[in-house]
């Protein structure tokens, strides 16, 4: 997978241990891009210490369940890179991670940074994640996509829409959608992208039904 000037092909190519970010409701899947608003202490001087290093973030929910502010934290997450990072002027950085893979949590590191690191076991096939290409159901995807839409009066960039391969739009979607955190933790969880993409439907389809919206809609 390229991302930003570097390539991630092979486990070799993965830290074994990298920064967590813990961020309620936020969402990075492979290959799309989260932009993040960085004014805390801690997390300024995190993304200091990545953009001196190799430029990677881990980013994770914090447990199910618990405060946003909980210790405990989602068991998976996703690596980003740091693909773009400005300052503002007031002592924010305004950044954006371009997703790489998934991880599994491990053991955390201690240290004497005010982030956290933890080790992490990389989810090595999403690095080839566009092998699943085919296996989404597109014109189910894009039919609830639209309805969603319709149902909320939104409207859409059909042509970026269109040009976008099944593996960016899936995740575009799960990334941008207004889910709650169990939501977008079991998108972030679901074994391959065509699971995801059933994932995303599914809840779509409930969230509409929850509505009031009819059968007609998905037609």
């Amino acid at each position: 997978m390229q991302v930003g000037n570097a390539r991630y092909l092979k486990p070799s190519d993965l830290p074994e241990t990298v920064v967590v970010f813990p961020l309620s409701g936020a969402l990075l899947l492979p290959g799309a891009q989260l932009p993040l608003n960085i004014f805390e202490p801690r997390y300024l001087a995190m993304f200091d210490s990545a953009i001196a290093g190799n430029r990677l973030i881990g980013m994770v929910q914090p447990a199910l369940g618990e405060p946003a502010d909980s210790s405990n934290l989602s068991h998976v997450g996703c690596l980003g890179r740091i693909t773009s990072i400005a300052e503002t002027g007031d002592g924010r950085y305004i950044a954006s991670l371009t997703g790489i893979c998934r991880f599994r949590l491990m053991d955390e590191v201690i240290g004497h940074q005010p982030y956290r690191s933890f080790h992490i076991t990389p989810f090595i096939s999403d690095l080839k994640s566009r092998d699943e290409e085919d296996t989404v159901d597109r014109a189910e995807l894009l039919s609830v996509f639209r309805a969603y839409l319709d149902a909320n009066k939104l409207e859409a960039d059909w042509e970026s829409v269109e040009r976008a391969s099944n593996m960016m739009l899936v995740n575009s979607l799960a990334m941008m959608a207004p889910f709650d955190p169990a939501e977008k933790q079991a998108l972030l969880e679901a074994p391959d992208l065509k699971t995801r993409a059933e994932t995303f439907i599914a809840i779509v389809k409930i969230v509409l039904a929850g509505s009031g919206e009819t059968d007609s809609m998905l037609q």
